[in-house]
């Protein structure tokens, strides 16, 4: 089934009304303009500017600033143009939105492209602070009408994030799209564990696109044609001197291994600079920045990596603006591929994201009579439902946390232990492995098509606890959250938490997971300015615990948010492991502990699952 919103009751107007109601404005011809702007320190970005080829004279737009590190535009010989898309990262946006009203800019933010200076970290304050000043020469320009806004996907995504952290006034509305808030625990250290593949497969993509190195793109399928000629140089560097200038200072770029593995821990600062740890390349730390004005549209999906969902969700419940908007879908990252297991043949999205986002543009930057003020702020599809639902607040109120307890002969029970002693023993199997078709295979660039196709039978590796068939149907929507009681023989670990929907027949589907380090494992406070589901684990260096071994510590966490309808009949099924070697590093390594989870009165792991 499709994940269109059309004639979708959680709309009071369905974004293809909207598009319907709202047609383009101008031809489809674009004309393209670029130039170098000089930055404070005296770096030259490059530039891109879209204007609609019947743009009257002395009219001004409001502006779409994009800042990426995948190259503005690609150099396309003359001959060869035709049929290729010399923007493949930011094409979509000049053709939809343009012709629709608006300019766009977009620029190679430094040490990319055709860019001067390099990049001395993912994401770094001084790309913010470039972004502030860029946004300046954007409202200095006779085509701007002082009303910014920006979008993209991930990492582009977070740069719209960090650009309305600068506060400047003229940023009136973004949309964060897959992206991450908390760049440590969203990304790159999973509940405190590193996802192992993902320093280098990032690393081997960027040092490809900044070093121009054209023969290793090819490798990857958004940079693979062969007609692409390198960074797309500005107007007046017609010979590309200043182009080939700019990327031979790119080699002093960060390496992407070296650099992520720099930080053990969330408060971790570089060796080489204290003050330079995780929280300055997030977007999350400078969020109290924001200006109360600007409009959020916070937007992922529920396979999207592994932590942006988590990061969607928390940065519209952190973030103190006066309007913001929340949806999740049935996405993977970038929602390149409609996810639901139950969506039959349509592979690709059919939801109409583009109109969704011109509404909201049009309504903040406009000021246009949009009706958005009159829909609920939060949309999220269901799936097995196959169906999208509103809600006025996250985590949505009809979904109450549901108890399950383990329990003996592995059942998963809704009444809790009486017993005073009652344990499993678990000897983990480091074969356990979630596969290639999962969650995090398109955050290295990887696409796939059916997600958890082949997870029937991996929990066989596993201590797993299922549930009687449920008596009627059930839907789970938001952060279920599992609290493990166990001891070990080791003083560290890896957690993973897997939950699963079981057929009458017995075959098993991926719901979502969770992941905890035990050296993690103390539950903080949230800090002053976030709002966080479920516990909060800091993941900093003070807050960090051993295990005594064989003394029982408590574990809890949540996984990642999803909605679910387990159908009448079905089971419950919460799968353990203590590895994914296929994405995790094995903690402890070359060691395998001696596991024991608790099911008594006074240590009763469960799972809390938000249900209706």
């Amino acid at each position: 089934m499709s994940d269109s919103a059309k004639n979708a009751d959680a709309w009071v107007m369905t974004p293809d009304r909207y598009a319907a109601d709202n047609p383009p404005r101008f031809g489809p011809r674009v004309v393209l303009s670029s130039c170098y702007v000089t930055m404070r320190d005296g770096v030259r970005i490059a530039v891109d500017v879209h204007l609609p080829d019947e743009l009257p004279a002395g009219e001004a737009l409001p502006v779409l600033l994009i800042n990426t590190p995948y190259y503005r535009r690609f150099k396309v010989a003359p001959a060869e143009a035709d049929g290729i898309e010399a923007s493949p990262n930011t094409g979509y946006l000049r053709d939809y939105f343009v012709q629709r009203g608006y300019a766009l800019v977009v620029a190679d933010v430094r040490g990319t492209g055709a860019s001067f200076g390099s990049r001395d970290g993912f994401r770094s304050p001084l790309e913010r602070e470039d972004y502030r000043e860029l946004a300046d020469w954007v409202v200095s320009q006779p085509w701007c009408d002082g009303n910014i806004g920006s979008t993209g996907i991930s990492y582009v995504g977070a740069s719209a994030d960090f650009l309305a952290t600068t506060g400047h006034p003229a940023v009136k509305a973004v949309i964060p799209s897959f992206a991450v808030w908390d760049t440590y625990s969203d990304h790159f250290y999973l509940g405190g564990l590193l996802l192992n593949h993902l320093p280098h497969a990032y690393g081997a993509v960027a040092d490809a696109l900044d070093h121009d190195d054209r023969e290793a793109l090819k490798q990857f399928s958004y940079f693979a044609d062969p007609r692409y000629d390198g960074p797309a140089p500005v107007d007046e560097d017609a010979n590309g001197r200043l182009r080939d200038a700019a990327i031979g200072e790119h080699f002093a770029n960060f390496n992407a291994d070296d650099f992520l593995r720099e930080f053990r821990f969330r408060d971790t600062g570089l060796s080489y600079d204290p003050s330079y740890n995780s929280a300055v390349i997030g977007p999350a730390h400078y969020a109290e920045h924001t200006n109360p004005d600007t409009a959020y549209y916070c937007v992922s999906g529920w396979m999207d990596g592994g932590g942006f969902g988590n990061a969607a969700t928390r940065r519209y419940l952190s973030l103190g603006v006066k309007n913001k908007h929340l949806i999740m879908g049935p996405w993977d990252h970038g929602a390149r591929t409609h996810i639901s297991p139950f969506r039959g043949a349509t592979q690709a999205p059919q939801f109409e994201l583009m109109a969704e986002y011109l509404r909201f543009f049009d309504h903040y930057l406009k000021g246009d009579d949009t009706g958005l003020d009159q829909e609920q702020p939060i949309h999220y599809f269901t799936m097995g439902e196959e169906a999208w639902h509103s809600a006025d607040q996250w985590p949505v109120p009809e979904a109450e946390a549901s108890a399950f307890y383990f329990a003996a002969d592995s059942a998963l029970d809704t009444e809790p232990p009486t017993v005073s002693e009652a344990s499993d023993a678990h000897r983990p199997d480091f074969r356990c492995g979630t596969g290639r078709m999962t969650r995090y295979e398109r955050l290295s660039t990887v696409a796939v098509e059916a997600y958890y196709a082949d997870w029937h039978g991996r929990d066989e590796r596993m201590l797993a606890y299922t549930s009687a068939p449920l008596p009627q149907d059930q839907t789970l929507t938001g952060h279920p959250v599992i609290t493990l009681h166990v001891a070990s023989s080791e003083q560290d670990g890896s957690f993973f938490a897997y939950l699963e929907d079981v057929d009458p027949q017995g075959r098993t589907q991926y719901v979502t997971e969770g992941i905890l380090r035990a050296l993690h494992r103390k539950v903080s406070e949230t800090p002053a300015g976030l709002q966080w589901v479920g516990p909060y684990h800091s993941l900093e260096e003070a807050d960090a615990e051993l295990l005594t071994p064989g003394v029982p510590a408590v574990l809890a966490f949540s996984l990642y948010p999803t909605s679910w309808l387990f159908r009448a009949g079905h089971r419950i099924r919460i799968a353990i492991a203590a590895s994914d070697q296929d994405h995790f590093s094995h903690v402890p390594a070359g060691r395998i502990p001696d596991l024991t989870f608790h099911r008594s009165a006074g240590r009763a792991s469960h799972i809390d699952l938000p249900l209706r």
